[in-house]
């Protein structure tokens, strides 16, 4: 928990008349907090600010096998929005930029903005993605835009420090912490206090908003610190962090291994076999593949029966799908990370190319579990290494919610059923723990939405658009808990598709008439 601190600042309401900008009555002191600017921004088209409030720290040397991997939020206006060309038209704000120092080692960009009118009185906290090392000024300029107080940060290091990737870890443990998740409560913590003193009160109630590296800080924050959030939607969570990663390693070390890339055609192959066989399962021929645990399609049916060509598969090449597709173990049958969905064979360029090393999620085993840049990936072995970066203790490890819900708490998890990026069946199992150590019953708080579709946190041909914030505040403040929840499919600025969103394990089902481009023709069953 942080210091004891106090604010010079009086209500926003009793000073504004006498003020030059609705933002110079913000006088700010905590103990540990470089406060760099507090800056008042009128109306107009979004733009963050430009520049690091921090130095990067210069590479070591070149990393080898790339940057990158698994888990990389992509770019956009707010965690599951799709993205605009133009920016956000925003109301006049306050934006406070700082540097936090809860440690001897710690430099974190943080960001709080404050509307200067029509404030709907609560706090939105959003999060990162990848290895983060940014401020995540879209999302925050999105949550701005609905009227809340709103707060971010990069987690404590830039992207490019030392290189990149988790490099800003090396000999740096209190770093390791921050981005575990010192960085997220510290900014929760202050964005409170900072919306106190310039309001003259607390947010009424705040709320998480984070996808991929996001989702992963979302169920830390629930599970660590219960009393931050009255309600979060947590999408396509990396977590536990270390284990995608290790899991990403061990299927790039097996695909060098059997060294049989599949040809595009080859692809276009098995796609096509894979949809011929799943995607009419929910009664609608769509190119959607609804409930892909459903979908048992065996892919050896494709194995050359003659000669090679481009409608068969060798039996490396059935190989090479089944290290993609296929859940990664330990040697006791412990899943490390599930494999992808079917139906995204297209998306998921691990069928067709061969590694020429572990790439960038080697960071998680060289850095946060040897503190090694130099450790050598040919010693990987896969038990072995998850258990000691687990001790980095960046991930949350267990499935005990107990604390944030008995506060009241809300938890909207979603996912890309066609994400190539995390794949989803790993939420799948962390939504059955939670309810295996909790109790079956628990969807008065905790309800699980996977999308159809819908790539990494956004995007694909299914339908990836939906309020999260207006679902999780009507479930928080009005005790309106979401049953199937309409999303949309937006091509251009037109919406072509709507579909309901069921609650796990339920699926959304065409009725037998009607479009199948409107939600109105399925309802949600069980499988």
């Amino acid at each position: 928990m942080s210091k004891l601190y106090t604010l010079s600042a009086l209500p926003f309401v009793a000073v504004l008349a006498a003020a030059q900008t609705p933002c110079d009555q913000l006088k700010l002191s905590f103990p540990d907090v470089a406060i760099k600017s507090i800056q008042f921004i009128p109306a107009g088209p979004f733009a963050a600010p430009t520049g690091s409030l921090t130095p990067v720290i210069p590479a070591l040397d070149p990393a080898p096998g790339g940057r990158g991997g698994a888990g990389k939020q992509a770019k956009g206006p707010a965690p599951g929005g799709r993205g605009a060309a133009q920016p956000l038209p925003v109301p006049a704000y306050c934006r406070v930029l700082m540097v936090l120092t809860p440690s001897s080692d710690s430099l974190i960009d943080t960001a709080v903005f404050l509307p200067t009118e029509n404030w709907n009185g609560k706090l939105q906290v959003v999060g990162n993605g990848g290895w983060a090392g940014s401020i995540s000024y879209p999302a925050m300029a999105a949550a701005l835009k609905e009227g809340y107080a709103t707060a971010s940060n990069d987690t404590g290091h830039r992207a490019n420090d030392v290189g990149g990737g988790g490099m800003f870890a090396l000999g740096h443990p209190e770093k390791i912490t921050d981005f575990a998740y010192r960085a997220m409560h510290e900014t929760v913590v202050k964005a409170k206090s900072i919306t106190t003193a310039f309001y003259g009160k607390g947010p009424k109630y705040s709320y998480y908003n984070g996808c991929s590296t996001g989702g992963r800080q979302g169920l830390i924050e629930i599970t660590k610190f219960p009393e931050d959030f009255d309600a979060a939607t947590v999408g396509a969570p990396a977590n536990p962090h270390v284990h995608l990663h290790a899991a990403g390693v061990e299927r790039s070390l097996e695909l060098m291994k059997n060294n049989a890339p599949l040809t595009q055609a080859k692809v276009d192959t098995l796609h096509k076999a894979v949809m011929d066989s799943c995607d009419a399962l929910d009664g609608v021929k769509d190119n959607i593949i609804s409930n892909p645990e459903k979908c048992h399609y065996d892919p050896s049916a494709l194995l050359c029966k003659a000669a090679d060509g481009p409608t068969c598969l060798t039996s490396g090449e059935l190989e090479t799908v089944r290290i993609v597709f296929g859940d990664v173990k330990t040697k006791k049958g412990e899943v490390i990370w599930t494999g992808y969905a079917p139906g995204t064979e297209l998306q998921v360029g691990s069928l067709k190319t061969v590694p020429t090393g572990p790439g960038g999620v080697w960071d998680v085993i060289r850095i946060l579990g040897h503190q090694d840049k130099d450790y050598d990936w040919h010693n990987f072995d896969l038990d072995a290494e998850v258990a000691q970066a687990d001790k980095a203790g960046i991930d949350v490890l267990t499935y005990d919610l107990s604390a944030f819900k008995a506060r009241g708490g809300k938890l909207l998890l979603y996912h890309g059923w066609a994400d190539p990026a995390i794949p989803p069946g790993h939420t799948v199992l962390y939504y059955k723990e939670v309810l295996n150590k909790m109790g079956k019953k628990q969807d008065d708080w905790f309800k699980l939405y996977l999308e159809p579709g819908m790539a990494h946190c956004r995007g694909g041909d299914g339908p990836d658009q939906f309020n999260k914030m207006g679902v999780i505040e009507r479930w928080r403040e009005a005790g309106q808990a979401p049953d199937s929840i309409i999303a949309s499919h937006v091509t251009g600025s037109a919406v072509d598709m709507t579909r309901p969103l069921c609650a796990y394990p339920q699926v959304a089902v065409y009725k037998g008439a009607g479009s199948t481009n409107d939600a109105a023709s399925f309802s949600c069953k069980l499988p």
